[in-house]
């Protein structure tokens, strides 16, 4: 059976800052995908990571399909109206327009689909990061579809030895989809040195190059980009299939074991470790650490099973305490060098405009100036 797996989430409204839903929230956003998705919809399920609302839907419309996309966006919308209601801060914050025009991409919401021919038992992940952009990703992606150091089933499966294709957007173009089509192993090197900038390039999707199936899919948008000016993270979502000609679940969670830094944390503006974390964590410390959460499913015929979360283990809490340790030490840096975002990043905040105020304040010195002894006193 050919379905569809699409993800939409959206900040809509917390609870106390960037904390987390209500549960009014919540469920009225539940409430409406159950109502509206009842005629076409084969199953869907809302969870939450920090201050974000995630829907997952499977149906049979394909990818963009618009009935979908506008379920999403009313329920959103609708979700709105309750939050503004509860006085909730952000209502509506990653809604940057006005009405739906067909499909929610490069409206606010972030978005990874993917179609597929059901196999016999059909694993994957649902990953949800908060604080963080799309580019958060990139490594991991990288390390679970790439380095045999990370997922030995490059080297025992037969089904995988082909190696993995590569789609990576180029996210600072805003005229339109940019992107190159790269070969694992064979274009390596090349592969590396863009996801070395994880800003601008970032993994839209990954395909078997044995069969030409897609097993990732990845949101991209940057909401600087639609909104011209800071409007809060990215907050990205992926889908990613697992087993058989793709790697092992244990293969693709491995890489998060390290709390890589990320964009991300107060104001979007820092160089943050990614925790991973519990289904329907919350948003703490410094507005942070940014955080990933992940619900394994199987689906068949459509239907989903329930989630189970794949970091409520032993093994992540010494993760957790390991990357909240190297959170802690990089904050200690303050605002200084590498502890905060880059100028490029940070042009849509509004220290744009104090440079600018102090940058007028500067002047050059008259040579005369600069040969001037410096008396000493005393």
């Amino acid at each position: 059976m050919k379905i569809t797996l699409s993800v939409i989430k959206a900040d809509i409204g917390s609870i106390g800052g960037h904390i987390r839903p209500s549960d009014r929230l919540i469920d009225s956003v539940d409430s409406s995908v159950r109502h509206a998705g009842g005629g076409f919809l084969l199953d869907h399920y809302v969870g939450t990571t920090g201050d974000d609302i995630a829907i997952l839907m499977t149906h049979t419309y394909g990818v963009g399909a618009k009935a979908v996309h506008e379920l999403a966006w009313n329920a959103f919308v609708e979700g709105t109206r309750v939050a503004q209601e509860q006085g909730l801060y952000g209502a509506g914050q990653d809604l940057l327009k006005t009405s739906f025009s067909g499909n929610v991409r490069g409206m606010g919401p972030a978005v990874a689909e993917i179609e597929f021919e059901e196999r016999a038992n059909e694993p994957f992940l649902l990953f949800a990061a908060d604080k963080t952009d799309p580019g958060a990703y990139d490594l991991p992606l990288y390390l679970a579809f790439a380095d045999p150091m990370n997922t030995p089933g490059l080297l025992l499966a037969p089904t995988m030895s082909a190696g993995f294709r590569f789609t990576i957007m180029d996210v600072n173009c805003t005229e339109g989809d940019r992107v190159i089509e790269l070969d694992a192993p064979e274009e390596l090197y090349d592969i590396a040195a863009l996801l070395r900038d994880p800003e601008r390039y970032v993994i839209e999707s990954v395909r078997s190059r044995r069969t030409s199936e897609q097993a990732v899919a990845a949101s991209t948008s940057r909401l600087h980009n639609i909104a011209g000016k800071y409007t809060g993270k990215d907050d990205p979502v992926m889908l990613v299939r697992v087993q058989k000609d793709f790697p092992a679940t244990g293969e693709v969670l491995a890489p998060f074991s390290i709390g890589h830094f990320v964009a991300g944390a107060m104001r979007g503006s820092h160089q943050m470790p990614l925790m991973p974390v519990k289904l329907s964590s919350g948003i703490s410390w410094f507005d942070g650490p940014p955080i990933v959460s992940c619900a394994a499913f199987c689906v068949h015929e459509g239907k989903l099973t329930e989630p189970v979360d794949v970091f409520d283990h032993p093994f992540w809490d010494a993760v957790r305490e390991n990357v909240a340790a190297k959170a802690i030490d990089m904050r200690r840096q303050g605002f200084f060098g590498a502890a905060m975002l880059p100028m490029a990043e940070l042009e849509y905040t509004g220290i744009v405009e104090k440079l600018a105020v102090l940058d007028r304040r500067f002047r050059l010195r008259r040579a005369a100036e600069a040969r001037e002894p410096v008396l000493v006193h005393g």
